[in-house]
């Protein structure tokens, strides 16, 4: 990362992106194995998917709870070292688990932790600056995706390389995990948080924009089904052990491109405003899934892994800062919240959908299924333009 990028932002900013770089590192060693992990402990089909239905909708339905309680409280740190310790401590015990429901059940309580930490985190981000939020949330995305590289390559070399069981591989993402606390310790929230505030969760507080926003985001969120997806997709044009590893390195190849962009998107918001850049970002995804509808080459696949990245880069850092920028100032973790929990509901019927397409249509109907509400998502995005400003540079 070049150190323009880092120019006038403040500690803050580096230090939660760190924070999350290592945090990512951890994840993203289990995410590849967890699925082969539950099926050695004696779990089908069935506890695979139980488990990443826990991990899709127990954040989604505690992130608009937490993110309230954040801005009641007027605390932020507290809520995020609770977060990341929490999911710490599980991923230790998923490595001791000896059945596949303490398995499902350890997967299920970390997510509680990314509930605890994700909209207090990014209003931690937002209130540490002022005029370019945009650069700051792409930052903070970028070592994200820094880290899923980074945690997809170990994976990689302990599990295929090394030759590390299931267990010890997550045992070492636990330790990792623990590692990310300690550049927590460092960060510094904003002491000017109000002590008045509402008793009760009451969306109809938040701006009409931001409502709208929220709309359109979800309504995108059902066309972004599981990058899952993908990967079988591109699984399908392999054989042998091409057919597993060539699907790891374009997904690593999706991170690079993921990771390389976020930052330069994030600054191009700040100048031409959020919503023209979260706009491409709905345009590139949707080119990408009719893509992947209709081309299955090696040539084709990398440059679709790459275009998928790419759109990831426009829209998951500007579109928290979007959020940030069309909430009123007591109450941007809540609609974080908010606009976390909408995402999350959507993201679990996306995936059923998808997977639903997959089966009884095939492959190419769910790509074209996601590349449809893309551009269906554009369509709202630009009639709702006038009460978003996607004529500004927020």
């Amino acid at each position: 990362m070049n150190s323009k990028y880092f120019n006038g932002l403040g500690a803050n900013i580096l230090l939660l992106g760190v924070v999350s770089f290592l945090n990512d590192v951890s994840s993203e060693m289990i995410l590849p194995i967890l699925p082969m992990f539950i099926k050695s402990l004696g779990g089908a089909g069935l506890a695979v998917g139980l488990a990443g239905g826990l991990r899709d909708s127990i954040p989604s339905i505690l992130n608009v709870l937490c993110g309230y309680l954040s801005d009641r409280i007027g605390k932020r740190k507290m809520f995020v070292s609770t977060g990341y310790l929490t999911s710490a401590v599980l991923k230790l015990l998923l490595a001791f688990s000896k059945t596949w429901q303490q398995a499902v059940i350890f997967i299920g309580l970390e997510r509680i932790g990314k509930a605890l930490r994700t909209a207090a985190r990014d209003a931690i981000i937002a209130e540490s600056v002022t005029t370019r939020r945009g650069k700051s949330f792409g930052i903070h995305r970028a070592f994200d995706s820094a880290g899923a590289i980074f945690g997809s390559i170990v994976v990689l070399i302990l599990f295929w390389v090394l030759g590390l069981s299931f267990k010890r591989v997550i045992l070492i993402a636990g330790v990792v995990a623990f590692a990310s606390l300690v550049p927590l310790y460092f960060v510094k929230e904003a002491r000017n948080h109000s002590k008045e505030f509402a008793q009760k969760i009451n969306l109809q507080e938040l701006t009409r924009p931001l409502r709208l926003f929220i709309v359109v985001a979800g309504i995108f969120a059902l066309a972004n089904f599981s990058y899952m997806f993908f990967i079988l997709k591109a699984q399908e044009a392999f054989s042998d052990k091409l057919s597993v590893a060539m699907p790891i390195l374009l997904y690593i190849l999706f991170n690079i491109f993921y990771a390389g962009f976020a930052i330069p998107f994030g600054g191009l918001s700040d100048k031409i405003g959020k919503g023209k850049v979260i706009i491409l970002g709905y345009l590139l995804f949707s080119l990408s899934s009719f893509g992947f509808a209709y081309f299955r080459s090696l040539p084709a696949f990398v440059i679709l892994f790459i275009l998928y990245g790419i759109a990831y880069a426009a829209i998951e850092g500007n579109q928290r800062a979007f959020v940030s920028d069309l909430a009123s100032g007591q109450l941007k973790a809540t609609a974080l919240g908010a606009f976390h929990t909408t995402i999350g509901l959507m993201a679990f019927p996306a995936s059923m959908i998808a997977g639903f397409l997959w089966q009884h249509f095939g492959s190419n109907i769910t790509f074209i299924y996601g590349g449809t509400v893309g551009v269906l998502s554009i369509v709202l995005f630009l009639v709702f333009g006038n009460y978003l400003g996607t004529t500004k540079a927020n």
